[in-house]
């Protein structure tokens, strides 16, 4: 992969949540269908909770925002898909995009079918996975051996949970998998580190493809401080071993931070330290600054190839 761009890659592949990923699929656009997101599916929050709560099925919350932050084309279909109910009724703060999402879900065989008639619908070329299809939650084993569950609840932890677990185990998707396995480059985060990203690499099928895949995998931090108290203390080489540790190898060849961000235990990995916040908003990434990040991380890998892979 020695000199090669983001334009000479045939699948890119970005595993997270939220606005995080969404940041990182608008950010890399231009690759069209050669990029594939996989999305966790474990929201139990807000619209995507109540939705679920009343009717079942996968969380579509971390979805809609990715489809959101991929509309180049305002149409009345972009703005239905981003419109959100207000006032005091049985529809207030529902996202219309969740109950579209939901009800082609009905409507479809499997729940990817219905994120491709919204794809359609939007003009996205990028494809978006479920991390699942199977309805799954987010569970935990707090530091006094207590059980928490639902994501709502793990992000309120105040120090690290003992276990992570998905309740109940799921496969992921086929086709999530497949991407893995076709991938040249693979992104992890950013994003809520125990309810965006940990959820993916609970899924033992999913991991089991990290480790058999040879594609660079490079890790993209967060720019803001974490919802999660819990998480907000994790420094950047805890959250490397975490990862890690749960994929089975080491195997996150580079890592995208801000100037900020203190990397002096981050050994034998390319490290690129950039500015990357957003004018308008400091604690999300800026699209062009973090597009701009990522071909570096690229070229630094295949500048060391020898040294971390064979590729």
């Amino acid at each position: 992969m020695r000199n090669r761009t983001l334009a000479d890659l045939d699948c890119v592949v970005a595993l997270g949540g939220g606005h995080g990923l969404g940041r990182v699929m608008s950010s890399l656009a231009s690759l069209g269908s050669r990029l594939t997101g996989i999305v966790t599916t474990t929201d139990n929050g807000g619209s995507t909770g109540r939705i679920r709560r009343s009717e079942g099925g996968i969380a579509w919350g971390d979805m809609r925002n990715c489809l959101n932050q991929l509309i180049t084309e305002p149409s009345i279909a972009s703005a239905m898909f981003e419109y959100r109910f207000n006032g005091n009724g049985e529809l207030a703060g529902h996202n219309l995009g969740n109950l579209m999402l939901k009800a082609l879900d009905h409507l479809s065989v499997r729940p990817l079918e219905a994120i491709n008639l919204i794809r359609g619908l939007l003009k996205v070329n990028a494809f978006l996975i479920p991390m699942s299809e199977q309805p799954v939650d987010l569970s935990a084993v707090d530091c006094d051996g207590n059980l928490v569950y639902g994501e709502v609840n793990v992000d309120q932890l105040t120090q690290m949970p003992q276990q992570l677990a998905l309740d109940p185990p799921v496969r992921a998707t086929r086709e999530a998998l497949e991407a893995i396995e076709r991938a040249d480059l693979i992104l992890i985060g950013p994003g809520s580190f125990l309810t965006s990203l940990m959820p993916l690499l609970l899924l033992d099928d999913l991991t089991q493809a990290l480790r058999r895949s040879r594609a660079y995998k490079v890790y993209i931090g967060n720019l803001g401080k974490e919802l999660s108290p819990a998480a907000a203390g994790l420094p950047l080489p805890a959250k490397l071993e975490m990862m890690e540790n749960i994929i089975g190898e080491r195997c996150i060849d580079a890592v995208i931070v801000s100037p900020q961000v203190n990397v002096e235990d981050v050994a034998d990995r390319i490290i690129i330290r950039e500015p990357l916040e957003a004018s308008d908003i400091p604690y999300r990434h800026d699209r062009e600054l973090l597009r701009q990040a990522i071909a570096h991380a690229l070229q630094a890998l295949g500048n060391h190839a020898p040294e971390l892979r064979t590729a």
